[in-house]
């Protein structure tokens, strides 16, 4: 646990959205608020009750009347005394409330500060607290339902038990470098190697749902790149469900891209229609294909549109154009018109996980939206959430590289283990830097740059 603040200066928020609502709510926090509560509501409170009470200024008048609730510490959310002052939800009104309180004595809280109180207080670890920002900024049902796990502790358990698993294979590890003289064969009467493969196992598993976590988090970008006149802006307007790109018969008709945010079997994804890529000497559809190729650049996925009736070298200046390591999927549109069911072709590996860049053909017809089940699947696991996405964990980008350091040492510990000769020496420092991985994710070690690097990008009053 972290030691609790000492003297903390009382901190005041709005903790409601700005602007006009049937409530607002202003939240305070320190380790000694009853002058405070006693300025503005006139008499004590009774804990974790709702009073009903009028909001004093200094002279004794009325600024609003609400709802009063006090959490005495250490029963509340940071640890500290707690008050939030629950008024209607007015701007004007609200700042009144919050400057009273600066007035009784305490400060503006800085973004963040009420969960940083939180997690300094032992209240929670450092992911569940990034947890709170995550549950408020998720755009999504499942990215809500990722973040929640993470909130209640289930990615901390899991993270602490893998640390536990560590724990003991070093304890046994370094009683054989401390005592030498009992002559243990480490690795064969510890099952070294065996407690190792489950723990890196186990590791595997935790990365995996992280990484499902980070695209619910973060999303994708697909971007659709294609000829002239192959159904871009078609399946673009079937994804979103809307006619959000206009669909002639005349090539060249896209000549910027156009960008649509949508939620997709609980990813969010921003998709991205493109001008057609051909060889052209009119300026301003050079200009759009040149924005074509900065849409590639910064995606995470490519949907490489052909038409079905074409042979297969009518993609091929197409996919020249897709980066090698950037998975693409080949949509072979209007397979109506060609006579083909709408059907997937997998490569000899499958797409299950970020980064491959296997490729998948797909037949379908945009217009109609036969096949487009099936493409959302494969997006799915390129994603990597096609099985795991209602068990992801919702990872930041410093927690999955946390889990893939940790994933790092105990390969170069397994290297080391395999050795003829192994230097148990060598083995231990790797079973100690993986151990410290993991603990960064919770907290448990973590520099006051970092903390206020992860806060800063909180809320106010949250």
């Amino acid at each position: 646990m972290n030691a609790p603040l000492v003297a903390a200066p009382p901190i005041a928020a709005i903790a409601t959205p700005a602007g006009r609502g049937g409530i607002g709510i202003v939240r305070v926090s320190g380790c000694d608020i009853g002058s405070l509560i006693e300025g503005i509501a006139g008499r004590t409170l009774e804990p974790r009750v709702a009073s009903r009470v009028d909001f004093l200024d200094a002279a004794g008048s009325m600024i609003d009347s609400g709802i009063a609730i006090y959490f005495a510490r250490p029963n509340s959310y940071t640890g500290e005394d707690v008050v939030e002052w629950h008024g209607h939800g007015g701007h004007a009104v609200m700042r009144l409330l919050l400057a009273r309180c600066i007035e009784l004595g305490a400060r503006l809280a800085e973004p963040g500060e009420f969960t940083k109180r939180a997690f300094l207080n032992g209240k929670l670890d450092l992911a569940q607290a990034e947890a709170v920002a995550d549950v408020i900024e998720a755009a999504t049902a499942t990215a809500v339902r990722a973040a929640a796990r993470s909130l209640s502790g289930e990615f901390s358990c899991d993270v602490h038990a893998l640390r536990d698993a560590l724990i003991d294979l070093r304890a046994y590890t370094e009683a054989t470098l401390d005592f030498p003289e009992e002559d243990l064969d480490l690795l064969r009467e510890g099952d070294v190697r065996e407690r190792l493969a489950t723990i890196r196992q186990r590791l595997d598993r935790m990365l995996a749902r992280a990484r499902a976590g980070a695209v619910l988090r973060e999303g994708l970008t697909v971007v659709l790149v294609g000829a002239p006149n192959v159904g871009k802006s078609s399946l673009l307007n079937r994804l979103v469900g809307e006619d959000a790109a206009i669909v002639t018969a005349i090539p060249g008709t896209t000549r910027d891209t156009v960008e649509r945010d949508v939620e997709i079997a609980g990813i969010p994804l921003t998709i991205v229609d493109t001008a057609g890529l051909r060889e052209t000497t009119d300026t301003v559809e050079l200009l759009g294909i040149e924005r074509t190729r900065n849409a590639i650049s910064r995606a995470d996925l490519a949907l490489i549109i052909v038409d079905a009736r074409d042979d297969d070298r009518a993609g091929t200046a197409v996919v020249d154009e897709v980066p090698a390591k950037l998975p693409r999927i080949v949509v072979h549109n209007k397979c109506d018109l060609a006579g083909i069911a709408p059907r997937v072709e997998r490569g000899a590996a499958a797409v299950d996980a970020p980064g491959s860049t296997t490729t998948t053909d797909i037949w379908l017809c945009a217009l109609t939206g036969d096949g487009v089940d099936a493409l959302v699947e494969t997006v799915q696991r390129v994603a990597g959430v096609h099985n795991i996405g209602e068990d992801a964990f919702f990872a930041r980008a410093r927690q999955l590289e946390a889990l893939r350091d940790a994933a790092l040492h105990l390969e170069l510990a397994q290297m080391h283990a395999d050795a003829a000769a192994p230097p148990i020496e060598l083995f231990a420092e790797e079973l100690r830097a993986a151990q410290h991985a993991l603990s960064s994710i919770t907290g448990e070690f973590s520099s006051e740059d970092l903390l206020g690097e992860i806060f800063s990008r909180f809320c106010i009053g949250k």
